[in-house]
């Protein structure tokens, strides 16, 4: 037989056991493409610019999906030739030179990679337009998009790919040049482990690592607590410790928790063994040695991509709650600033409502209002100006709130400074009003948002009685806030047409630090949520293109570990056949080991991630629960798939056993 014939046999072999590797990498092909012809492409650079929006890091998050092609690549690369082992000493066996072998696999693994890599640009420039136009319809923005063929995306791509199948070749050399013809048949069991006793010290070596991942959570809870100010200068140092803890605890948990707690099950039995231990138990124990460290990568990289999109999604799930906070009526005239758009507004035929608040100012300090292990913070070393409204005034968004003399409560204090300094009622409090110091009894701590916030520089807004808020403005400033909203929502693009064209008589002085004069002009609602969505909904468009590369990656891996174990245990499966056992007796045992094998460290590597999440969510967002439910449902539901194809297989080679 020629060697072209055997290349030809050899390729149709591999394609059709690993199908689902040349899928990957077509499809990992297809999204580097893809998303590089996307950020050549002159259409949607222009409209993106045109809109502000930032398209710098498109680069980089293209190298960052380089990068992931290339780990899985490699990865899978060095599973196959494990797998393939056998088949290589066997060429040798009957007289085959090394060198020879090694042009074999050479010129078979030139042939498909190179067919996977020109498939996957093909697929990803036909797709680039579509990706293009959901980007476009996330942040919002119109264009006709163009598809355009990009030279520098070529270029580019067959730079990264071609050192991807040079590396690719030296690997495969390197692996059939070091070994002997004997090791090569031997190669797919060498990291196993036959365990036969379970040491103490492995015992205390897997408590360890439960410990360390559990220290690590609690760590997160505490990472923005602010306690004092070396902890806020030692953030980065305590995030990575966080994660030396995480990784190392995981580790330490697949290398040694799993087998101990696989001996207690194994040992309770008594060497009672059903079908079931034989074919989850007995394997999962004896093979945690070799899959540790896959295990752990699998699980970290889980968690990475699932707190990635799950941030992402926070900001973008969060965009039109932030721009309400920002803005609570649709506009805002201060001080009667542009008071002529509402006259604009009548002339047009647009229906509207609007309250008007007096707004004054005190300086407070809200230590009185923290716990105690927050009081010493530098935060609070002195008074910040404070807006203060009536509650008259307050009654027109809350009628039914009261308050006696000498009380008050605060408001619209729900935002980064609310997670990272919970504020506390019913405490005494001073504010200061000009040369006064006015005592006030803080009743609660509420939510509602009513004034513009940019104009009160994003302070909390305290409410007192008619009569003190008479008493507080009389010594200091007076301000006026006007909120509009629209009747009808579809007058909206006529409203900010009229709103934009008053910019510059709208413009109010602002004065945050004494000798420190600017001048801001007021933002709608619907401003502020184009600006919230262009640039979150960017944010998301990358971190889902990182998201489909990591999954796609740890999904496959865990697959080819599996068919690489099934291969290894058809022995196992022809005796269970022979001795009576059916294959749905035996599949009864592996639906138990994939539980295992996906459900592990996909449950791991969500605990990883909502603790990461939970840490510093609000540094993102205003909405946790929905946009974390949404992707962990979604990477369930992948893996789930993944697991379905696995079984699939396993029940394949089962039937094949006998």
């Amino acid at each position: 037989m020629t060697l072209g014939k055997l290349v030809l046999r050899s390729m149709r072999k591999n394609v059709k056991h690993y199908y689902l590797y040349f899928f990957a990498l077509i499809f990992s092909v297809t999204l580097c493409f893809s998303f590089t012809t996307l950020y050549t492409n002159p259409s949607v650079v222009e409209t993106l610019e045109k809109s502000g929006t930032a398209t710098a890091g498109f680069e980089a998050v293209t190298y960052v999906l380089y990068f992931i092609v290339t780990f899985f690549v490699l990865y899978a690369n060095h599973l196959f030739m494990k797998r393939r082992s056998k088949e290589i000493g066997l060429y040798q066996l009957i007289g085959m030179t090394k060198g020879l072998v090694v042009r074999l696999i050479a010129l078979e693994n030139v042939i498909l990679f190179v067919i996977a890599v020109g498939v996957g640009m093909i697929v990803g420039f036909l797709s680039s337009r579509i990706f293009a136009m959901i980007l476009l319809r996330i942040v919002e923005l119109e264009a006709i998009v163009e598809l355009t063929f990009s030279f520098e995306a070529l270029t580019q791509s067959v730079i990264i790919f071609a050192i991807l199948l040079a590396v690719i070749l030296i690997q495969m050399v390197w692996m059939i040049n070091r070994v002997s013809l004997l090791s090569l048949f031997n190669a797919s069991k060498k990291a196993d482990e036959r365990i036969k006793q379970f040491s103490l010290f492995k015992m205390i070596l897997g408590l360890a690592g439960i410990a360390l991942v559990t220290y690590g959570y609690y760590q997160s809870t505490q990472l923005f607590s602010i306690k004092d100010q070396s902890a806020a200068n030692n953030l980065f140092i305590t995030m990575l410790l966080i994660l030396v803890y995480t990784i190392l605890g995981t580790f330490l948990f697949f290398r040694f928790s799993v087998a101990f707690i696989m001996n207690l099950i194994r040992a309770k039995k008594k060497g009672h063994l059903n079908v079931v231990d034989v074919l989850a138990v007995t394997p999962i124990m004896h093979r945690m040695k070799s899959s540790a460290k896959s295990l752990t990568l699998i699980t970290t990289l889980t968690a990475l991509a699932i707190g990635i999109a799950s941030l992402s999604y926070i900001s973008y799930y969060s965009s039109e709650t932030n721009a309400r906070q920002s803005s609570p009526y649709d506009y805002f005239i201060i001080n009667n600033q542009g008071i002529e758009f509402l006259e604009q507004l009548t002339e047009e035929g647009i229906e509207y409502k609007k309250e008007t608040y007096q707004v004054s100012e005190v300086q407070l300090n809200l230590k009185n209002l923290v716990s105690e292990k927050l009081k010493d913070s530098p935060f609070f070393s002195e008074e910040a100006p404070t807006a203060v409204i009536s509650i008259s005034d307050f009654h027109k968004i809350v009628p039914n709130v009261s308050i006696n003399e000498g009380e008050a409560f605060i408001t619209s204090y729900e935002n980064v400074l609310s997670e990272v300094m919970p504020l506390n009622k019913e405490k005494d409090i001073v504010v200061k009003s000009g040369d006064q110091e006015i005592p006030l009894f803080i009743t609660d701590v509420r939510e509602d948002f009513i004034l513009y916030s940019a104009a009160n520089f994003g302070s909390p807004v305290l409410v007192v009685t008619d009569e003190m808020f008479e008493q507080i403005s009389s010594n200091g400033v007076l301000n006026t806030h006007t909120g509009i909203n629209l009747i009808e929502k579809g007058d909206m693009e006529k409203a900010e047409v009229i709103y934009k064209s008053l910019a510059d008589e709208r413009g109010i002085e602002l004065e945050y630090k004494e000798g420190y004069p600017f001048t801001h002009t007021p933002s709608s609602y619907e401003e502020l949520r184009k600006q919230n969505i262009v640039s979150f909904g960017m944010t998301i468009f990358v971190s889902a293109f990182l998201g489909l590369a990591f999954l796609l990656t740890t999904g496959s891996i865990l697959y080819f570990k599996q068919m690489a174990e099934a291969e290894d245990e058809k022995e196992s499966y022809t005796t269970l056949r022979k001795i009576g056992y059916s294959t749905s007796d035996i599949m009864k045992g592996i639906y138990a080991k994939q539980l295992f094998s996906f459900g592990v460290p996909l449950i791991i590597g969500l605990l990883h991630s909502f603790f990461a999440v939970k840490s510093g969510w609000f540094l993102f967002g205003s909405e946790f629960e929905a946009p974390l439910l949404i992707i962990m449902s979604l990477y369930i539901l992948m893996y789930a798939v993944f697991a379905i194809l696995s079984i699939q297989y396993y029940k394949k080679v089962v039937k094949g056993s006998l």
